[in-house]
């Protein structure tokens, strides 16, 4: 549940194709109505792609992930939402009904992923490797030490070999569900 006063993502409608334009228009408005206490991010979410042509040749070209759509980092408040919401080209916020009702923050789960396509947030550093003895710090197998058989950068998932029933057994986890022994 969100607390009043905390920094919280919200997206913002927009006319298609005016993605940038309010994004600028919101930055602008962000320093002459000096709000950076209260709006502190803006993002419009792109991505390069490589797109082949006829001719065999291939050209990079930016797509908006979310055509129509403008993420905002800010605390709700009757300003911040007055600035947000009258900003031109701006629709409204996704999940508010209109008719002054606050807007539903994005649950920072959702958000993570678009942050980290956009290279705002990093994904942490897999700081162990394959032959690596761990234990197990979360979930079914907590407290078990076993040893790192492969790791899979792309889904931050490890595969390690735990002793059960006097047995190896392989076991797939999330890579933030274990730790080095050291």
């Amino acid at each position: 549940m969100a607390q009043k006063g905390q920094k919280l993502w919200y997206i913002v409608q927009t006319y298609s194709g005016k993605e940038d334009q309010v994004k600028d228009n919101l930055i602008s408005r962000i320093t002459s109505m000096n709000m950076q206490e209260l709006i502190f991010q803006v993002i419009v979410p792109e991505q390069t792609i490589q797109e082949k042509k006829e001719d065999g040749t291939t050209k990079e070209k930016v797509v908006k992930l979310f055509p129509g759509y403008v993420f905002i980092e800010m605390i709700d408040t009757e300003d911040s939402w007055w600035v947000v919401r009258n900003t031109p080209q701006v629709t409204g916020f996704l999940g508010s009904a209109g008719k002054k009702t606050r807007p539903v923050p994005v649950p920072q789960y959702e958000m993570e992923p678009i942050l980290k396509m956009c290279g705002i947030v990093k994904a942490p550093e897999i700081k162990y490797q394959v032959g690596d003895t761990i234990t197990v710090i979360r979930g079914n197998f907590k407290d078990r030490t076993g040893c790192v058989q492969d790791i899979d950068f792309e889904n931050r998932e490890v595969t390690i070999e735990i002793e059960m029933f006097n047995r190896p057994m392989s076991v797939t986890l999330p890579v933030d569900d274990i730790t080095i022994v050291e």
